[in-house]
């Protein structure tokens, strides 16, 4: 089994050679540019079976260190650093997702793009994503892993600005690529601090107890450096994975094409930031302090304020955004609570049915503007859920994908997410039980259970305000169904929707997920890994809470007509602005720090153009050229004038007047040498007389 292992490095080769040939090769031809990104992570995906097969038959999935290729890289001092590859449970279990869930989104946008003046640089830079997000999975240090963190970075500035003759697309990848760089910044500190105190940046050595026990018992700037390192490697996912306060720009970047939402919301950016806390718990678990408080304290806040927002947005695409941030949410609550399995399992589940999701909605806008111009309509945005109505009778494939992934999102019983997100209350609520009434595990559950309240209220009055009623716009009573490459992934992704959660159902020997995932961090002896009991009590509340809010939603929304107030608009009043103008988060930056920062730039610009810098600049210019005018009439005057041309023009007169002296008359001649020999000696013989 050791040499399906030896595939691993060959994962993420296969989409960048496709990015390669596309760009130098393949770019003039559309087609070929979409089957070669396909069958990129098409190869990508056997392999990771292959690999994953491995694993399980090897063994290698309950070992903390797993399955290793060190690739000896850069010498640092007295060792040499090694950049290698590695897989154990929880990456295998990645490797299940990322390309399987990357692969059903190729084959969408290849009929999602048809038309794209720029289709085949879409697949470009979607297959270079993927490359980054396949790397950053299966390496074996944080260093490899942040390179390709910063490929993601990149790729998502071009893809979430794909369309960037639009303003906002342009301004939505720049706030993404600035907010993301803000965490960036703070994780590489972490890397750095973290280097110079292990030496390493390897996985395996990092999280050996002795490692773990040097880290917890030094101290820097008065603080545990394990703390240190621990806030900041989560700075770098807070940012990625949109947690509050950097979650501002994962709603904007709504403004890519749908699959690129998919990709990002799915199976690779925000999944990131997750894998790399995930990834890194023990470090976090060893905190004297309780650095994990702080990640089930953000994740709590996140998931309960997604949540709201999302109860008020109209743009089918934000709605499902933030839900995307509420979920992760749930993660970072199982994280921070210890939870490693449950985390992971939503984690996985999510990926699925909320690539679902988008490209359900993208189906959706894709019906839409294909009715807007059947009836020549130019104004309808196909986004908006107040424009939709009645879909279902004319999307039928669509719609029943949608509401499998909807249910799985809300918690129906027995869908994936109701066993993912309720293991994650399941712990929340134990570790309430033990620590007591509103302790950080109390608050976790009751932010999780309200959420999943508001997940179920936003999503049914979602189904009611697309699917249900009477068509709102002629766009929606002409939409039609899209073709096979857009509805059929939509079902591959309905099945895993509705079945993956079985692979960690607890009360079948505690889970197998947890068997083959759980036990990676063992070896840390950092972290608590028992399979969590199902809790029937956790179970009910949580079904009965989800049931609700979702038949409240399509109640209330289903048979809304055209121009009608939204109704809970007219329940909640000014609360619902607030919400639908998502807190004012968004202008509170504006005015602390882009105007601010904006004022800053103006004042140096002045200070550089008008003031100081360019008016001495300017100055020193004009006096050099003074100077060189000067310099040029004391050359043309003096040097030239007297010097060089003066002496040539008193040699050209003296040679004129000489000249006259040669008559040519060999008598005139004697005359001249006998007086001037009479001449000489005269004035010989005054001067002797003297």
């Amino acid at each position: 089994m050791e040499k399906l292992l030896l595939l691993t490095p060959l994962i993420p080769i296969f989409p960048l050679l496709a990015f390669v040939i596309i760009i130098f090769g393949a770019n003039k031809n559309n087609k070929l540019s979409a089957w070669l990104a396909i069958g990129g992570i098409g190869l990508s995906t056997l392999t990771s079976w292959l690999v994953i097969a491995g694993t399980i038959m090897g063994g290698h999935h309950v070992q903390a260190e797993g399955w290793r290729l060190p690739i000896p890289w850069m010498p640092t001092g007295e060792i040499v650093f090694n950049m290698g590859v590695g897989v154990d449970g929880f990456t295998a279990a990645m490797l299940f997702m990322v390309p399987l869930v990357c692969l059903l989104i190729f084959i969408y946008a290849s009929e999602y793009m048809e038309g794209d003046p720029r289709y085949a640089r879409f697949f470009a830079y979607v297959s270079l994503f993927a490359f980054g997000m396949l790397t950053l999975v299966i390496a074996d240090n944080l260093l490899l892993l942040f390179m390709a963190w910063e490929v993601m970075g990149l790729c998502s500035y071009l893809l979430i600005g794909f369309w960037f003759e639009k303003t906002s697309a342009k301004r939505a990848g720049l706030k993404a690529f600035l907010t993301t760089r803000i965490g960036d910044v703070l994780l590489f500190a972490g890397m750095l601090i973290l280097y110079s105190y292990t030496r390493t940046l390897t996985f395996h050595e990092l999280f050996k107890p002795e490692t773990l026990e040097m880290l917890s018992g030094t101290m820097m700037w008065g603080i545990p450096v394990s703390a240190l390192i621990s806030l900041l490697v989560f700075g770098g996912a807070v940012g990625k994975s949109a947690q509050f306060p950097l979650h501002v720009w994962l709603p904007d970047a709504m403004e890519g094409p749908t699959p690129v939402s998919a990709l990002i919301h799915a199976a690779t950016m925000v999944s990131a930031g997750v894998y790399l806390v995930a990834r890194m718990l023990p470090l976090f678990a060893i905190v004297p302090d309780g650095a994990l408080r702080w990640v089930a304290i953000i994740g709590a806040i996140t998931a309960f304020f997604g949540a709201t927002i999302g109860i008020a947005q109209n743009d089918i695409k934000r709605v499902l955004a933030y839900s995307t941030i509420s979920q992760l949410g749930y993660m970072m609550i199982a994280l921070g609570l210890g939870g490693f399995l449950a985390g992971v399992f939503h984690l996985l589940t999510h990926a699925f049915f909320k690539a679902l999701l988008f490209l359900g909605s993208g189906s959706i806008i894709h019906a839409v503007e294909h009715g807007a111009h059947h009836v020549n309509d130019h104004h309808t945005d196909p986004q908006d859920m107040m424009n939709m109505g009645g879909l279902y009778g004319r999307m039928k494939r669509t719609a029943w994908a949608y509401f499998f992934g909807t249910a799985a999102l809300i918690g129906i019983f027995p869908l994936a997410g109701f066993w993912s997100k309720d293991e994650i209350l399941a712990e929340a609520w134990l570790q309430w039980q033990e620590a007591g009434f509103m302790s950080l595990p109390f608050w976790a559950w009751l932010a999780g259970t309200l959420g999943a309240f508001l997940t179920a209220l936003y999503m049914g009055r979602q189904i009611g305000l697309v699917f249900f009623g009477k068509p709102r716009t002629e766009a929606a009573a002409h939409a039609q169904e899209p073709g096979n490459r857009m509805t059929i992934p939509l079902l591959v992704l309905a099945f895993f929707a509705a079945t993956l959660g079985f692979i960690n159902v607890p009360f079948i020997k505690g889970g197998w997920l947890h068997h083959f995932a759980g036990e990676v961090h063992a070896a840390s002896h950092a972290l608590h890994l028992e399979a969590i009991p199902f809790q029937v009590s956790v179970a009910v509340v949580s079904s009965i809470v989800a049931l609700g809010g979702f038949f409240l939603g399509w109640a209330m929304y289903r048979n809304l007509k055209a121009g009608q107030q939204d109704p809970l608009e007219k329940m909640l009043g000014p609360v619902f602005t607030v919400l639908k103008n998502k807190y004012y988060v968004d202008e509170l930056y504006t005015a602390i720090f882009i105007k601010p920062t904006v004022k800053l730039a103006t004042l140096c610009a002045k200070f550089d153009y008008d003031w100081v810098i360019n008016p001495i600049v300017n100055t020193v210019g004009r006096i050099g050229v003074v100077s060189a005018i000067i310099s040029a009439k004391f050359d043309e005057i003096v040097i030239d004038g007297l010097g060089v041309l003066g002496t040539a023009r008193f040699f050209k007169w003296t040679g004129k007047e000489l000249r006259l002296t040669q008559s040519g008359q060999v008598s005139n001649y004697l005359l001249t040498i006998a007086l001037s020999s009479l001449t000489l000696v005269g004035m010989y013989l005054f001067f002797i007389r003297m």
